[in-house]
């Protein structure tokens, strides 16, 4: 389903920086009507609150913290295209001694907080004929083995990530997974790549995907060779009706 960003109420958790910070101001210049900032520290939004005014607004909200996101999906009823930006990354070897710490952090964060944010807001895109995007990796498609743990708990959202395709789709509500390859981060200076790709290729990606109606982007130069080898199985197995 086509869904255009003009006029739209958004939300987007992990807006005070990086990828976040680019889909807010992607999102506000092709016409957004409003956009929810959800953030775990509300004096990081300082610098978009003074750009944009009261086109944008701040809420505390934590996504591995469930009664903060239940808090924050009774707030913001009005919402209609979603993005689950926030996320960690604990650099970490299979072997590394930090491997189960960096796995359960990663874990809460990028699985349990989609699951929470999804849960929390399913009504409320259903009821607005909305859109779930959901920011995953090319590491949900292949293990870095510096980044293995990270790499796992990618793989394991964008599972989840086929399975709200499945049953948000059939309530009417688009969902969009999102798979960069490295981007100019801070946390891919975290995860030791030191070029990459800019932000705006994400958040341009998405506003042109959600427009389209697809349900994978990948958006950079790296993503883009992933998805051509991706391409085959992704129509004949992830996105294809296998009742038939």
């Amino acid at each position: 389903m086509s869904i255009s960003i003009e006029n739209k109420v958004a939300l987007i958790t992990g807006a005070n920086r990086g990828i976040g910070k680019s889909i807010v101001e992607s999102f506000i210049k092709h016409g957004a009507k409003k956009v929810y900032l959800a953030v775990r520290d509300i004096s990081s939004t300082k610098a978009l609150k003074t750009q944009f005014g009261n086109k944008v607004v701040t809420i505390q909200a934590d996504v591995s913290d469930g009664e903060s996101i239940t808090r924050l999906a009774e707030r913001t009823k009005d919402v209609e295209i979603l993005v689950n930006n926030a996320g960690v990354l604990v650099p970490s070897s299979p072997l590394g001694d930090n491997a189960e710490k960096a796995l359960a952090k990663e874990i809460d964060v990028n699985v349990f907080g989609l699951l929470r944010v999804a849960n929390a807001f399913a009504d409320i895109l259903e009821n607005n004929k909305g859109a779930l995007v959901q920011l995953n990796s090319i590491a949900s498609m292949k293990n870095f083995s510096d980044l293995s743990t990270y790499s796992a708990s990618k793989a394991a959202s964008y599972s989840l990530t086929q399975g709200l395709r499945e049953k948000l789709g059939e309530k009417g509500v688009s969902i969009l997974s999102v798979h960069p390859g490295p981007i100019v981060t801070d946390m891919a200076a975290q995860a030791g790549f030191a070029e990459g790709d800019t932000t705006l290729s994400v958040s341009e990606g998405i506003v042109t995907a959600l427009k389209k109606g697809e349900f994978h982007l990948f958006p950079d130069v790296m993503a883009k060779q992933f998805e051509a080898a991706y391409q085959s199985f992704s129509d004949n197995i992830v996105t294809a009706d296998l009742s038939e």
